[in-house]
């Protein structure tokens, strides 16, 4: 079974239980939010929310004004997506299957959107993210900050940390630019790491 056929089984499996628990912007950590409407201030064009989910992040963006569209490989999600935000344009796709236009969005959000593909993986889905977006285009990517490519027993299924400088590394070899970075540890949580990064 491929990592994303793995990931859309598991994910429907759990789409109401995940949507309920995790769906909602209200319940995402406040520095978040503030991190993810800063990265969006400014950018020239289109946003993509990559691995969107139940659609919380991309209508949140579309309520700041940018002009956003969310993918997700698991069907149950975009129809929930849908659903509560019928405003904003959600479709099924993923990294491995993106069917966009080459310099076709300013900016990609994938907020732990690539966290359960494995580490050989990686530098493909990233160069596919390149692709879509042009010189000076900017992504910002939320992930498990820990050892390099280590999976780990996520509770929906196996995910993958990473450290900032091997993200960075991995990031550079596709062709951007790291503008900053950012981790932090809370109770309870695993450690989070996000990196904000130019396409050059």
């Amino acid at each position: 079974m491929t990592s994303d056929a793995r990931v859309r089984q598991s994910y429907t499996d759990r789409a109401s239980e995940y949507t309920a628990l995790l769906g909602d912007i209200d319940q995402m950590d406040t520095r978040d939010r503030a991190r993810i409407a800063r990265w969006a201030e400014g950018i020239d064009g289109r946003l993509l929310d990559i691995g969107c989910g139940p659609g919380h992040w991309t209508a949140f963006l579309a309520d700041r004004g940018c002009a956003v569209e969310g993918i997700d490989l698991v069907p149950a999600f975009i129809e929930g997506a849908s659903a509560r935000f019928p405003h904003i344009p959600f479709r099924v796709a993923s990294l491995t299957d993106l069917d966009a236009e080459q310099d076709s969005f300013g900016g990609v959000l994938a907020w732990y959107s690539i966290i359960h593909a494995p580490a050989e993986e990686i530098p493909s889905l990233l160069a596919a993210v390149r692709r879509v977006i042009p010189e000076g285009g900017r992504l910002l990517l939320g992930f498990f900050d820990g050892p390099d490519g280590e999976p780990f027993p996520h509770a929906v299924t196996t995910a993958h940390t990473w450290t900032i400088p091997g993200m960075a590394e991995l990031l550079c070899h596709a062709g951007f630019l790291v503008n900053d970075s950012e981790s932090r540890v809370s109770e309870g949580q695993r450690p989070h790491a996000s990196i904000s990064a130019t396409a050059v």
